[in-house]
């Protein structure tokens, strides 16, 4: 018998390492770090002794692939980390998806869609079991491509383009109808709009809301007042003082997300007014500003569990473990999370 060798400086420790130091062959190893009832009790106690002297960690993905299974991974593939948003969409993703034997892998695109494309396609290429994804833009022929490839695909926050998937939105055009019709009931006609790019569903769809509040009202909307393409508070922060240096300044900003509202209200601050802020989603210390604030609400936790379980049925879809599908025909799911305003300050 050979004298057992350590395994190489700074390579992780192997199978027929564990073998050689327990001095057993490399099938008899694998049968005892797989649970085989038939390796004797002596043996078995010898190898997982040597598994835990060389810190030995079976490569589970390998073993997946061999065994015909999918690698454990799941993709989530978002455009703004800074944002604390996408951080509990992620909490929400990864406790379903943690609860089926799944280990989530975060992306993020930086609203880049070129990013995005090769994000989803080095995805697809180390074969994870699905994608959740939150898109830059209205181009999804990529997710397209993922999900013909046979990669479950499901959509948060904006509705899959020129193919069928899941998905999982906020009622983005009722919680802004209804923001902007409580600062019109309190009497403001002129409101500034803050939002995302013109690209994002969200920002299409809170921008419509905005409008058809001042419709319901039978008011106009003045172009003059929309700034649209901010996607941090800086940039936020620059178009709500552009809006506030009017010679007729609007009263009241309605901001399309978060982002756009801390840089609304860094520019209420800077220039002493008193201008109402209502905006779409809420945050940590939103209470804590010391202005009115209303908000629309939602639970992205729930966004993302949502997605998650929708993903892990099509998972178990894929795996033949599921009989929701009747006669091989898909039936995709839509699911619309509600809002409801949160009010703030005096």
């Amino acid at each position: 018998m050979p004298e057992p060798r350590e395994s190489r400086a700074g390579q992780p420790p192997t199978l027929r390492d564990v073998a050689e130091r327990a001095e057993v062959s490399a099938m008899t190893a694998s049968r005892v770090l797989r649970d085989d009832p038939r390796v004797l009790p002596a043996t078995r106690d010898r190898v997982r002794a040597a598994a835990a002297a060389l810190g030995y960690r079976p490569n589970e993905v390998a073993r997946s692939l061999r065994l015909g299974r999918g690698t454990g991974l799941v993709g989530l593939v978002v455009t703004n980390l800074a944002n604390p948003f996408y951080s509990r969409l992620a909490l929400g993703v990864d406790s379903v998806v943690a609860a089926d034997g799944l280990k989530t892998v975060i992306g993020n695109t930086g609203q880049d869609l070129d990013g995005e494309r090769d994000l989803v396609a080095d995805l697809v290429a180390r074969r994870v079991d699905g994608i959740i994804a939150v898109p830059a833009g209205s181009d999804h022929r990529h997710l397209a491509a993922a999900a013909d490839g046979g990669v479950p695909v499901v959509l948060a926050s904006r509705p899959p383009e020129g193919f069928d998937a899941d998905c999982v939105l906020v009622d983005d055009f009722g919680g802004a109808r209804e923001a902007t019709a409580r600062l019109l009931s309190r009497g403001h006609r002129r409101i500034g709009f803050l939002g995302s790019p013109p690209a994002v569903h969200t920002g299409t769809e809170r921008l419509r809301g905005y409008t058809a509040a001042h419709a319901d009202a039978g008011l106009p909307t003045d172009a003059s007042l929309v700034r649209q393409g901010q996607t941090e508070p800086a940039a936020a922060e620059h178009a709500a003082a552009q809006l506030l240096a009017l010679p007729d300044p609007p009263t009241a900003l309605f901001c399309s997300n978060n982002r756009n509202t801390i840089g609304a209200f860094r520019a209420v601050r800077a220039t002493g007014t008193d201008t109402a802020l209502a905006g779409f989603d809420d945050f940590e210390l939103a209470d804590a500003l010391g202005l009115p604030l209303t908000l629309v609400d939602y639970d992205s936790d729930e966004l993302g569990r949502t997605a998650g379980r929708l993903l892990v049925e099509r998972i178990r879809e894929r795996r033949g473990e599921s009989e929701r599908q009747t006669e091989g025909v898909a039936t995709y799911r839509r699911v619309v999370l509600p809002t409801g305003l949160v009010e703030y300050g005096s």
